[in-house]
């Protein structure tokens, strides 16, 4: 019954052993002090010039929001829409509703400025 889940045991256990093995390597050979410069924030390899209380602007949040929209109905759009015939009607009922719903969070997004670029 178990001979099934053996591959996957043997890959999850070669997993570890790799990862134990790293971990105690970097452990024994690696550096043992702090570097100042090596501690400071980066982002994408920079220095960050953002101070701590750092705010960011609506405008960023409401990207995110797009983002976050268009690729969830291309991620859920694109199975169904492949499988339209095997999973019937009440699959186009649940995905018109899912894009009625996609619909208001767009304009939603379009009313507060997010489509203007400044």
């Amino acid at each position: 019954m178990l001979s099934g889940y053996l591959p996957a045991i043997v890959f999850v256990g070669l997993g570890a052993v790799v990862g134990i093995t790293f971990a105690v390597l970097n452990h024994l050979f690696g550096p043992r002090r702090a570097m100042p410069h090596k501690t400071d924030p980066y982002e994408c390899g920079l220095p960050s010039e953002v101070q701590q209380g750092f705010r960011f602007g609506i405008s960023f949040y409401l990207i995110a929001m797009l983002f976050i929209i268009f690729d969830i109905e291309v991620i859920l759009l694109y199975p169904v829409a492949i499988q339209l015939k095997a999973v019937g009607v009440s699959a186009l009922i649940a995905i018109s509703i899912f894009i009625s719903l996609l619909v208001v969070a767009f304009v939603y997004e379009w009313r507060r400025g997010a489509m203007e670029w400044k």
